[in-house]
Parts: structure tokens; sequence; C-alpha cells
């Protein structure tokens, strides 16, 4: 066999002619089991002997750039998720991975390597939000595994370049897997599913990341599930990821996942055979400290001396992690490197700056408006009550894992910016998020009494939900609670709100929250409900323009919002019965996928081809979309699917098919829609997917349709097909 040569008296691991096969395996190969060791860590050190700089391998970009200073902040991942738009998400990520980009090489030009510098983004979140206690959900694309997955591939695509040679950033899909709570428990709980649902709901978002978006890497969950450590199980790592899906990029743990297996989960009984289990089975980089003590690297050392580990154990893992170094164009010239040229300029630029405008425009869900009664005229407007503990605050607008802005702007100056010089706005926080001092009722209420209109902006915080413990979005010295107790608004702001409604000035409510609400009475007595998520830095100017009509709001509801806490299974099963819409029998207080327009838009002409198919074979669906007001505006159109003859346990409901568009007045487009295969088949107890034939039902239009009832909402349209056996 012809050995590689390198060129230039350069070892081959520098010579870019040489392919980067070629180049790790030359790199590994110069490498003691020590140094080796030492690179396996998140923080691994420079090996000055082979050229090898330090490189930190924790970066974050779940909304945009997070914890590195200044940084374009989009809305949270829920509000990107209520956007229900692809080409929007691959546009962010895009701009993220600018930006990932820029300040790694300006860092790496000021002798930087350190934490949050790197190329390497723990992100998306694509774990499914199944129960709206859960205080990370607001991380992820929601509840609906068809939904997340379309939201997830672009991302990806968007965080990883499309050069043919070179990644740009490395996007890590986590958390891997069947991890949704209880943050309390996190580090010590075992998952128990069933294989159908572990299937159908848990790994979808997964495979389209790995199979189709082509991931690089993966981040383990802190869990067990179904007894195996997820960061060390054969089941996840070896027989789903790599046999079945053909992953070939690394896995890294989430941080301190590894110390779990034997100091939480118990599976092992010292650091050394944790260390040891986690990398036999897969997990090739670890955030934590079981792998290695800087400075020492005794543990998996001594796991190879101890017999545990072989060094080709350690080879395979080391192979995964620099072939994604040298595909991010680390050991290259710069000007080979295409993205090694995005200039720090683009950091906060302007274009980046509309963008997250955008993205907060498009992530609003008007969930009432009775009578009318937004948008409300600028010019007849003589005053305006803002009330509320979220009004003034540009904290609360970056939910978690955020970039610094450089000038967010609240719900009170955004809509003081838009408002015309001669009205009046009379601003009140009222009280806090939590407690039950009503002192700041008094000034509430004298600013509903004295205004035409009173915006109340209530919610959530990373106080009240967030991950077990962190600090970030709080002010110093506060931490968040982690999962919540109850989805019902919390009592005082709930008072606050019913003390401003019996004013009998009109109420506006705006919701600032990252997970469902149930928000009973406000539904019951306010005539207009905004949910505006974490908006991220422009969001209170796209909540004004909304207020006022500038722009016209679209988002749909990426996860149900029920009626109240009773309503909900407890959050340590993970059984799908009774939860989200796809399991949910109970009456909802808004549907996921709902969300108003101030104009209407009518279907027609929904036509299914062919009538009947055989196994295998796709199924074409179409319908005209027009907009039958006064305004433009933004319809999500959704295809719905059910197999209504199945022999086995099945969502009742299943989004199959979604895409956004923005119409004007008397506007009219076809949309198609191909259901696969795949998207009809079902799976049986032994986690095989199956297509059974018989009559399946479609559904196409703005929003669920209604199984309870045979009359559909009149942006509803129905029909059918068959599978023949």
């Amino acid at each position: 066999m012809n050995q590689p040569t390198a060129t230039s008296q350069k070892p081959i691991y520098l010579d870019p002619s040489c392919s980067f096969e070629e180049r790790v395996n030359d790199l590994v190969g110069r490498m003691t089991v020590e140094e080796k060791v030492s690179q396996m860590g998140s923080v691994a050190p420079a090996i000055e002997r082979l050229g090898i700089p330090q490189y930190n391998w924790w970066n974050e970009g779940l909304h945009g750039l997070a914890r590195a200073g200044l940084a374009t902040v989009f809305p949270q991942a829920i509000g990107l998720a209520s956007t229900w738009n692809t080409d929007l998400m691959y546009r962010l990520a895009t701009v993220i991975s600018d930006e990932g980009r820029a300040k790694h090489h300006e860092a790496a030009r000021q002798g930087m390597r350190d934490l949050y510098t790197g190329l390497t983004l723990w992100c998306p979140n694509v774990n499914i939000f199944r129960d709206p206690r859960w205080g990370r959900g607001q991380e992820t694309y929601g509840e609906d595994p068809y939904l997340t997955s379309r939201l997830a591939v672009p991302y990806i695509k968007g965080l990883q370049g499309d050069d043919p040679r070179y990644l740009k950033t490395v996007a890590t899909p986590k958390h891997f897997a069947v991890h949704s709570g209880p943050e309390d428990k996190r580090h010590y709980f075992n998952v128990e599913v069933s294989r159908r649902d572990l299937a159908m709901t848990y790994l979808p978002a997964f495979k389209a990341s790995i199979v189709e978006a082509k991931a690089q890497s993966i981040m383990g969950a802190y869990n067990r599930l179904n007894g195996e450590a997820c960061c060390a199980s054969p089941a996840l790592l070896q027989t789903i990821l790599r046999d079945t899906w053909g992953f070939d990029g690394f896995v890294v743990s989430d941080c301190g996942a590894v110390d779990d297996i034997y100091s939480h989960h118990r599976l092992v009984k010292t650091p050394v055979e944790a260390a040891a289990l986690a990398v036999v089975n897969g997990c090739d980089l670890e955030c934590g400290c079981t792998y290695d003590i800087p400075g020492d690297y005794w543990e998996l050392s001594m796991a190879v001396e101890q017999g545990l580990l072989t060094e080709a154990d350690l080879d395979r893992s080391i192979r995964r992690l620099f072939m994604a170094r040298f595909r991010l164009g680390m050991f290259d010239p710069d000007e080979q490197v295409p993205y090694a040229q995005i200039p720090f300029a683009v950091v906060d630029s302007t274009a980046h700056r509309e963008l997250a405008l955008e993205a907060a425009r498009q992530s609003l869900i008007l969930l009432k408006n009775q009578d009318q009664r937004l948008p409300l005229d600028r010019a007849t407007l003589k005053s305006m009550a803002v009330i509320g503990p979220n009004a003034a605050e540009t904290l609360v607008l970056s939910g978690n894992y955020m970039g610094t802005p450089a000038e967010p702007v609240s719900v009170l100056d955004g809509i003081r910016a838009l408002v015309c010089p001669e009205t009046h706005v009379n601003y009140a926080r009222g009280c806090d998020l939590i407690g039950d001092d009503q002192a700041g009722f008094a000034g509430a209420i004298q600013a509903a009494r004295q205004s035409d209109i009173a915006v109340v902006v209530l919610g959530l915080s990373q106080l009240l939900e967030g991950e077990q413990g962190a600090a970030e979005g709080l002010a110093p010295g506060v931490r968040s609670q982690g999962d919540r107790q109850y989805i019902e608004l919390p009592t005082i702001q709930e008072q606050l709100l019913q003390a401003v409604q019996a004013t009998g000035t009109p109420v506006i409510l705006v919701l600032i929250n990252g997970s469902a609400l149930a928000v009973t009475w406000a539904d019951e007595h306010v005539p207009a409900i905004l949910e505006a998520w974490y908006p991220g830095q422009a969001g209170g100017t796209a909540i004004a323009e909304a207020i006022f009509g500038l722009t016209n709001p679209g988002g749909r509801l990426p996860v149900t919002f029920y009626r109240a806490t009773s309503d909900l299974p407890p959050i340590e099963d993970y059984d799908m019965r009774q939860r989200t819409y796809r399991y949910f029998t109970g009456r909802p207080l808004y549907a996921f996928g709902f969300g108003l327009s101030y104009t209407t838009f009518a279907y027609r002409a929904l036509q299914i081809t062919p009538a009947q198919i055989k196994p295998g074979e796709a199924v074409a669906v179409q319908v005209e979309v027009e907009n039958t007001g006064e305004r433009s505006g933004d319809e999500v159109v959704q295809l719905y699917v059910k197999d209504v003859q199945a022999s086995l346990p099945i969502p009742q409901l299943q989004l199959q098919g979604f895409t956004r568009l923005r119409l004007a007045p008397g506007e009219k487009q076809t949309i198609h829609f191909t259901l696969t295969a795949e998207q009809l088949s079902m799976v049986d107890e032994t986690g095989t997917w199956r297509l059974e034939p018989g009559e399946f039902r479609v559904w196409v239009g703005g929003q669920q349709p209604n199984l309870r009832s045979d009359r559909q909402p009149a942006n509803v349209l129905a029909g059918q097909f068959t599978v023949q056996a």
C-alpha cells in the first residue's frame, strides 16, 4: 500500500494537500496516551511539541451566539418555533455562525482560546417539550416531533455551512435522548419509556438532525434511559446513533454527566470505571472532570493501565475529535478557509439587528382579539397605561443561553417610541413576578384609570423557569427554581390583572414567558391577548408594532396551552398518554398550531391524489389559500393526518406538513405537500415501523381540525385516501 507523504518536509497532519483522514491518522499516531487523554476533556490544553493550540470545546448558539459579550440576540428557541418558518431558521443560524466565526478568529488573533470562543456550538435543543412545567422547555422547538425536526434541519445546516470541504461551525443537537425534566432529579433520574414512544416521539428530531442535517456532534443527556446512562448507553450511542443512523461525528457529554454515572446513577463504583464505561460505549468528549484532572489526566490513563480501556479505544475518540477540528480549518492557513474571512464587523451589524426584529415580529402569536380590539389606532389614542412586572424589563427579553445585546428594547420603550407625540404613556410596575406585595396595585389602578387603554405585561422569567440553579438571565445573586410546580399565572400577577380589569379601562394582555400559561381567567375576561415569549433584543419594538397594527401577528403555537395544572400527568411520567396535542383528549385553552390574525384566509380546492396508493407510494396534497381580508398577513398552512383504521395505539392526530406564506389582500396561492410512506407509518410494540393498509384522513388549514365534531372550522378542509393491502 502506498503511504501518504508530506510535502516540503511538513508532517502529514500539517500538509493541506493531504486528506483530512490521512492528516488525522498521522497526528494521532504521533501522540502519547497522556496527550490523547488530555484532549478528551472540553478544555483541551495545547500540545506544544506537535503545534496543537489549546481549544475549549464549549460554546453556545441557541438563539444567538451566547455568553461571550456583544452578540445579536434573537427570540428564545420556543419563540423561533412559533414562527413556523424554515427559511428564517436557516437565515438566523447563518447569522449566528457568521458571528461565531468572526468572534473566534478575533479571539485567536489576540491569543485567546477560552470558554465561549470556539467553533463547536452546543445547540440546538431538540428535546420534546412534553410537559409545560419543564424549566428548559423554552430552549426547545415545542412539543411536536415533526415541527421540531423541520426547524432543526435548516438551523443545523445554517450553523455548519455549505462549503464542500470545511465546516463553518459544528452543531450539537442535545440532549440525547428522552430528556425533559424533572430538573431537580436529572442527575439520577431513570426515564422509562416504551419503544413506541421512543421511536414516534422522542427520537425523530435527533434522527433528522443526524441523517438529514448531518450534524457533526451530539450531546448526551444526564439521565438514564431504561436503565442505561445516556452518556454511556450502547443502545443510544452505538446501535441507534452509529449503526442505524450512520453518525460519524463525535459525542460529548452534558456537563458532569459522566460523573453522574458513578456518583448518582451508581452504575459503577469509581470515576475510573465511569470514564471507561463512557468511552467504550462511544462518549468521545467530556464536559466535566471525570476523564481527567487538569494537569494529571489520571482517570483515563488508569483505565488503560487497568485494562478497562485500550489505547485503540482512545484512538477512536481522538480521531473523531480531531476530524472535527481539521474540518473546521484549525490546522490550515486562514486564507485557505473561506469562513475565516468573515470580518468582526458582522457582529451586531445593521443587517443582523434587522433580522432580530424580523424574527421577533414573526414569533408573536395573537391568542385572542375580541371585537377586533387590536390593532390600536395611534392617531386617536390620547393616553395609555403600560403596566406589569415585565413591562420595563430588558433582561427578561433574552431568556437563557444568550449573548449581550447592544440596545435591547423593553415593551415600555417600544410603545413610547411608536406612540404619537401627544399621547401620554402612564407606566406602573404594579407588582413583582411572585410574592404577595400589593403595594404597587394603587399606582397601576391609577395609571389605568387615567388612560384610554391598558397594556398589561405579565408572565415569567428565568427565576420561575429555567435550568436548575442557573443564574443566567437573572439579577446578581438570584438562581432559577428550574421547573414550575403550576402552569397558572402567578397569583400576584393574576390579582393585578383583575384589579386593572376592574377599572373598566380596556385591557390588552401581553405575555412574556418561555412555556405555556393557563391564563383561563384572562381568556374569559380580557379582550386581547398577545403571546410574545422571550422575544430577544428587538422584542419591545416588535410587540409595539403589532399592538399598533404596523405589523400583523402571524405566529402559531408550538405547544398546547392547557386550562389547568390538573390537566397534566405527573412530570416524572414519560408515557405520552394525555400529553401534547397528539394524545391529549381534554379541551385545551389554546390548541397547538393556533394563532389569530388581523386579516382572514379562505381555503379552497383541496386535492389529494391519488385516492388509492400502494405501500411505498407517496400522496400529493394541494390547496388554494386566499387572503380575504383587508390587511396583508402571514398564514401558516398546516397539514394533519390520522390513520383511522390503525390496529395499534397511535397519535389521534399528527402534523405532517406546514408552510408559512405572506399574502396581500385578495392574493391567492396554491400550496403543495407530499406525504411519504414513512410519514404514514406507525410503530409496533417492538419498535418496528409499519405501514398498515386502510383509510387515512387528511386535514389542511390554518389550525388543527376539530376531532370531536363533524363540523370543522371554516379555515380547515378535510379529505381522505386509502392505502391498499
